[in-house]
């Protein structure tokens, strides 16, 4: 039954990979078309929300249908467990590119405000963390997901400075540039979220590898 068991998480590990590759190439798209200005490439994101959808529930199903058939314990039921955590972050992560995509498509046809300079930062930062979160969590590499978590502040200091810069030296100043302002804060918004889901999978990867609970303890990355 062990042989059976370990042959169909890795079956699971497999498709998790899977969804986190969908993913990562969803946040890309959305802020590249932001980048590039690119209506279609933005819908592409939107319309791809679905099939992400499905596969998240089927994910949830083998992870229901493992524990419930074999009844794992320890490292094993941790791993289950946690796959069901990141499979729910990542389709999280999706939805935000997907919010992403719909304020491009609002953004598409009026003139630029500003230079894009530190949106594609935050872009970057967030970008590396979901792709070192996942890749933390196909090696095990627990020392890898402590970085991922310790990148958070990063993120949060970058995502802070473009709204400020965009409430006090821009809407502040002229409200009518409220339309085209907005939007770029709410991207930074949901890029910064992203990184918080990126920080989530992280501390789960060192939950799964080592019982230890990070998650509102940050002396325990120590």
């Amino acid at each position: 039954m062990k042989i059976h068991l370990d042959e169909e998480l890795k079956e699971l590990h497999k498709d998790i990979l899977k969804m986190g590759v969908m993913v990562q190439e969803e946040i890309y798209k959305s802020v590249d078309s932001l980048r590039e200005r690119d209506r279609q490439k933005a819908e592409e994101v939107v319309n791809a929300d679905k099939r992400i959808d499905e596969l998240e529930l089927v994910i949830d199903e083998k992870c229901i249908d493992l524990i419930a058939r074999y009844q794992p314990m320890a490292g094993d039921l941790r791993f289950i467990t946690t796959g069901m955590k990141i499979n729910a972050e990542l389709e999280r992560i999706a939805d935000i590119a997907v919010d992403i995509s719909q304020r491009v498509l609002e953004l598409v046809d009026k003139p630029l405000l500003k230079p894009l300079v530190d949106i594609p930062k935050l872009s970057a930062i967030a970008q590396k963390m979901v792709g070192d979160a996942i890749e933390a969590f196909v090696s095990k590499d627990v020392e890898l997901a402590k970085k991922v978590v310790l990148s958070d502040s990063q993120a949060d200091k970058l995502r802070n400075f473009v709204q400020d810069e965009l409430l006090n030296d821009y809407i502040a100043k002229d409200a009518k540039t409220a339309d085209r302002a907005v939007p770029l804060l709410l991207i930074s918004r949901y890029l910064e979220r992203i990184c918080d889901h990126a920080t989530n999978i992280a501390e789960d990867v060192v939950y799964m590898v080592e019982a230890k609970v990070v998650r509102h303890h940050p002396e325990q990355l120590k």
